[in-house]
């Protein structure tokens, strides 16, 4: 299942941010011993008071069956 991330913030403009979290360690490998941890969520509520909210309905989406390289003439 994909996910999407559709904006609702009402927010125009580009934005250049810092956003320090920790991101997930691929099995494995552990973490290292008394790091903080910080989450994309918590790094994106605490850091930019910005929430992720999961929901469902419809979205715009374009498929591309296949691709090819044109023929020359």
């Amino acid at each position: 299942m994909r996910r999407l991330i559709v904006d609702r913030t009402g927010l125009e403009g580009r934005f250049d941010v810092s956003l320090k979290w920790t991101p997930d360690l691929p099995p494995g490998i552990d973490a290292v011993a008394g790091a903080e941890r910080v989450s994309l969520f918590t790094a994106l509520e605490e850091q930019l008071g910005l929430r992720l909210q999961p929901d469902t309905g419809p979205v715009d989406l374009l498929v591309i069956e296949s691709v090819s390289r044109p023929t020359p003439d």
